[in-house]
């Protein structure tokens, strides 16, 4: 099993470094941004399972990555603050992070905290073949490639996934994700699973999906 992949977004090279090291020991991988920018792009392509975020950055304030996260993920994200006031931490949650600590912080209570999320999210987690999904995070994965899809293409995969390798028609498809108050529209079921295909392709996911013609679709689940 790939031991959980977490990123640290601090900008202080000191405290960044001594968090790499106890994590490393720990058992988790990780990898270290030093500002907004570089810890967006990192989550985008790489994909952690946690981050750790510092909020003041030189390029912006830890919030700005809180608050543009939140807009497509529920990525685990622990803040690590000096603002120790009540105010800041429930402004912190009501932005959509999942916990906090102050510093300076217990190494044994950071680990502790960081084990607790990993479950949280991770328990809900299916997997078939090179591929992996998440309702918690509403997340999906080609052989550890984040596959970027949008709502509805989340929501076809997952109704794909009430009954893996059998046949859904486009009628019972439609209706689990569009719902059963919108008029059918096959070519709108079609190119969106045309679209889901693509991304798919694009991470290395090949004949993921199948279409049965005239009748509907059937997602592959050959497990590892």
């Amino acid at each position: 099993m790939t031991a959980p992949h977490l990123l640290v977004i601090e900008d202080d090279p000191d405290i960044a470094h001594l968090l790499q090291l106890d994590l490393q020991d720990a058992g988790y991988r990780v990898s270290h941004a030093s500002g907004v920018m570089s810890g967006l792009i990192q989550i985008r392509e790489d994909a952690p399972d946690l981050v750790l975020l510092d909020l003041g950055l030189p390029d912006g304030k830890g919030h700005d990555v809180l608050t543009r996260v939140r807009q497509h993920s529920d990525l685990p994200i622990i803040i690590l603050t000096a603002q120790g006031d009540l105010t800041s931490k429930v402004e912190l949650l009501g932005l959509g992070a999942d916990d906090y600590l102050s510093k300076p912080f217990n190494h044994v209570e950071l680990l502790a905290r960081i084990a607790v999320q990993l479950k949280r999210f991770t328990s809900d987690v299916v997997r078939f073949g090179a591929s992996e999904v998440s309702a918690v995070q509403r997340l999906v994965k080609y052989a550890g490639k984040v596959v970027p899809l949008s709502f509805l293409e989340f929501q076809i995969v997952q109704a794909l996934l009430d009954k893996p390798g059998q046949l859904h028609s486009k009628e019972t498809l439609f209706a689990e994700v569009w719902g059963e108050h919108i008029r059918r529209n096959d070519n709108l079921l079609a190119v969106h699973v045309a679209n889901l295909r693509i991304k798919l392709r694009d991470a290395g996911g090949y004949g993921v999906i199948r279409t049965v013609r005239g009748f509907g679709y059937v997602i592959q689940v050959q497990r590892d």
